[in-house]
């Protein structure tokens, strides 16, 4: 321990136990026990106590103060704990009788303190850190600690009982990893007696009739079977498999939820070859409700090693609903094995229709569970992409009122299902799932029917839009192209014909997040279709361009901010308004150009402003032809309208803006990264020349030094990143023009100075190439880039500061002593 903290303990120590004292915050305590945990797992903590017994003293202090707040009772309950985790100091506190008394009958356990959950949960945590040697177990026995901790699953407050639960299981894998060891499982007659005793209780809780009681023992053993991995936990499983699968034989199942994450905690560490798992998960299938049956289902289906017989009943569990649902909406029957193992029966029908909650319930969970199933490399093949495709469709048209079912139960299925919004977005999100996936074109005309019956409907919400627009690009972006070249298909070109007037009328919608959808939904489609011939004319041929140009002026800011980034990716696909003056095809561009760089320097929002920045960067990257025309007054305009924003995001963009600029001017395309090992080449003398005065011209300089003393960490960062990567490009040649040659450096390095110091008034004009290549030699680049790494607060979190904080906030501390922050 460091000397300066070791004299500050004792006035620490004095503090804390003081009950007239304020108490230090939680926060503080916490610092205090992670800074106490690190200085014991670094040396003996036996050594500890005895070069500091005012730490030993705080602790007798506690057991005799009948006024301590509560959080001290706890910290000393888990301080305790740290030093008593390493054999030779636990020996040593118990020779003074102070384990006894701080975690046995007469300590805070017998005291009106216990009604504190955080004194309670102190005494856990404590026990919890020094049970790691067997005089733990022994003490831990002795004190009768265990029969607490079994009362202590029962806790009103959830964190305690949680706790009580871990520790149970943590006492038990530290009892067993010595009889386990080298052994396949040892029976139960060789447990050692504190084993017997939770076990015992475990067995004793599966057979209460008390469901939180049952829901305890549950959870212990989905902890045990989720974290120990000792041979152990198989005769665990072989002991208290059959009172599990007693609870089958109950209705309804009790604690079904705790029961299924057991099943599935068990299945992941079982060998293939447990016949007995594998039966008592396929009759905790045909238990359970169709509601509670679907996460179990879907779990067993994500195993790596699991028999089919028991994947087709999990699989065909998870079908139900849907052939449910496709049965009752069908007009006439529908071909044998529509959904193969998943035939509708009268138990889902009763769930399905018995209230619109179950009905909805089941159906999302349906849905998101296939949902998750469908890109998994184990999911059950053949997957039936068909059925499931019609019953997506079926469940939106249910929903949107469009089905004309003819059966009673379709009927009945429809008036629960028309206009629900949440069953709604759960099938467009699966709908748009199955889109990596094949399908007849009829089912594929019927998708994007029904997805522009949904785009078209004034009924849909705002979300349920936003859904649609998603399933939309996702199925379009899917679309097989036209064999021999690399446009859409006819059927997809018809598609898109229909698609975009009703988004000319979606783009007019007084809801602003119907607008931003929209807008989302074109610059996705550009960005991958921009180049494809049918998709150009469609677009070219309707409105979209010219609205979407005009949401630029939006009143919300998330729109416009999305309209920037629309208009700049519809540019870049030459795919802007038709120009206003055929006789200057450019003119329309130009102004594009002008209407963002005026919303650049005017917008009063940071949303739109980024997105103008990353619209400047992606045209300069990509070499948009009107940036091309003069990239050197572009950038300049840029990054003058950068260097004064306020918004540190859009200064940062700024700076990548003029990172790839740097490396166009050097004749290297691509990203640099700056944390690649290897350092870049250096450039040419006459192309690093020519780089270093294009660079002063547009005053990339005078943005980057001072970005360098931002007061935004990423700014600086970058401006770093920058500076080094030119610096690395400029050595060891230089530049052929000597600093001696240029302006004074010294005034140059003095107003850099000032700047640091956050006097960032002074400009620092034009630079020569020399003055900036030595600038770069003479700033310790490095230096700042490791400071700039360390956390803000890295001088204030060392032990002594924290030490010095703590007793300034009582006055023990005289002025000026503590390193407050």
């Amino acid at each position: 321990m460091d000397p300066e903290c070791s004299r500050l303990l004792p006035a620490l120590c004095a503090v804390l136990a003081d009950p007239r004292q304020p108490v230090a915050d939680d926060t503080c305590l916490e610092k205090l026990l992670d800074w106490f945990t690190a200085v014991t797992e670094a040396g003996s903590s036996l050594l500890l106590l005895q070069e500091n017994p005012c730490l030993v003293e705080l602790l007798f202090h506690v057991l005799k103060s009948q006024d301590l707040s509560s959080r001290i009772l706890s910290f000393s309950l888990r301080l305790a704990g740290i030093f008593a985790a390493q054999e030779d100091c636990f020996q040593y506190l118990q020779q003074g009788e102070l384990l006894p008394m701080l975690f046995g009958e007469v300590g805070p356990l017998g005291g009106a303190a216990w009604t504190a959950p955080a004194v309670r949960s102190g005494w856990i945590q404590g026990l919890r850190t020094l049970a790691q040697h067997p005089s733990a177990l022994h003490f831990l026995a002795a004190c009768g600690a265990v029969d607490t901790i079994f009362s202590l699953q029962g806790d009103p407050s959830l964190f305690v009982a949680s706790a009580a639960g871990q520790l149970l299981v943590h006492i038990l894998d530290l009892v067993m990893r010595g009889p386990a060891e080298g052994r396949r499982s040892p029976q139960a007659c060789d447990w050692p007696a504190c084993a017997q005793k939770i076990v015992g209780h475990i067995e004793d809780s599966l057979c209460s009739t008390d469901i939180p009681q049952v829901t305890q023992a549950l959870s212990v053993l989905t902890t045990a079977f989720g974290h120990c991995h000792g041979l152990w936990t198989q005769g665990l499983w072989v002991r208290l498999s059959p009172l599990v699968a007693r609870l089958l034989e109950k209705d309804p199942v009790p604690a079904s939820h705790s029961l299924v994450d057991l099943l599935l905690s068990v299945a992941r560490s079982a060998p293939s070859s447990d016949r007995d798992l594998w039966e008592t998960l396929a009759q905790t299938l045909s238990h359970l409700s169709p509601t509670q049956a679907g996460p179990l289902a879907l779990g067993i289906l994500k195993l790596q090693d699991c028999p089919q017989v028991l994947r087709t009943q999990a699989f065909g569990i998870l079908l139900q609903p849907l052939a449910c649902v496709l049965e009752a909406a069908a007009q006439a029957p529908g071909p044998p094995g529509l959904l193969e193992g998943a035939a509708a029966d009268s138990m889902m029908v009763d769930t399905l229709l018995s209230s619109k909650s179950a009905c909805v319930g089941l159906l999302c969970c349906a849905l998101a569970h296939l949902g998750l199933l469908q890109p998994l490399p184990q999911r059950p093949s053949p997957w039936p992409q068909a059925p499931l495709l019609g019953a997506a469709v079926t469940i939106l048209r249910l929903c949107s009122g469009s089905a004309a079912p003819t059966s009673d139960v379709g009927g009945r299925l429809c008036a629960i299902l028309v206009g629900c919004g949440r069953v709604q977005r759960a099938a467009l999100d699966f709908l748009g799932a199955l889109s990596q996936g094949t399908g007849p074109q009829e089912l594929v005309t019927q998708v994007f029917s029904v997805l522009l019956e949904y785009l078209v409907s004034p009924e849909s919400s705002s979300m349920v839009l936003k859904k649609a627009f998603q399933a939309t690009l996702r199925w379009l972006l899917s679309s097989p192209k036209t064999p021999g070249c690399c446009d859409l298909d006819p059927h997809t070109q018809l598609f898109l014909r229909e698609l975009l007037p009703v988004l000319q009328k979606r783009l007019c919608s007084p809801c602003w997040e119907v607008r931003d959808s929209v807008l989302e939904f074109l610059t996705q489609m550009t960005r991958h279709c921009g180049g494809q011939a049918g998709f150009r004319q469609a677009l070219l041929a309707s409105e979209v361009p010219e609205l979407t140009k005009q949401l630029l002026r939006d009143p919300e800011s998330y729109v416009r901010a999305s309209a920037v980034t629309a208009t700049g990716q519809l540019s870049s696909w030459g795919l802007c308004a038709t120009p206003a003056i055929p006789e200057c095809p450019g003119a329309q561009q130009e102004s594009l150009l002008v209407e963002l760089l005026h919303i650049l320097s005017t917008d009063s929002e940071g949303f739109p402003r980024r997105a103008v920045m990353q619209v400047f960067t992606e045209w300069l990257r990509d070499g948009h032809a009107d940036v091309a025309e003069d990239a050197e007054r572009f950038v300049a305009g840029v990054l003058q309208a950068a260097s004064r924003d306020l918004d540190w995001e859009v200064r940062a963009q700024g700076l990548e803006l003029a990172l790839v600029f740097l490396e166009q001017l050097l004749g290297q395309r691509g990203s640099h990264c700056p944390y690649a090992v290897a350092l870049p080449e250096t450039a040419p003398p006459g192309v690093l020349d020519q780089a270093l005065q294009v660079l002063c011209r547009v005053q990339l300089f005078e943005f980057a030094f001072r970005a360098l003393f931002d007061c935004d960490r990423p700014v600086a960062q970058k401006s770093c990143d920058l500076l080094l990567f030119l610096r690395a490009k400029a050595a060891p040649c230089g530049s052929s023009q000597e600093a001696g040659d240029s302006p004074n450096v010294a005034s140059v390095e003095a107003t850099l100075q000032r700047w640091q110091a956050g006097e960032q008034g002074q400009p620092l004009g034009y630079l020569e190439p020399g003055a900036v290549v030595a600038l770069l030699r003479s700033i310790d680049l490095e230096g700042l880039r490791d400071t700039l790494a360390e956390s803000s607060d890295h001088v204030e979190k060392s032990p002594q500061s924290l030490l010095q904080d703590m007793l300034a906030a009582v006055g023990v501390l005289g002025e000026n002593e503590a390193d407050c922050y």
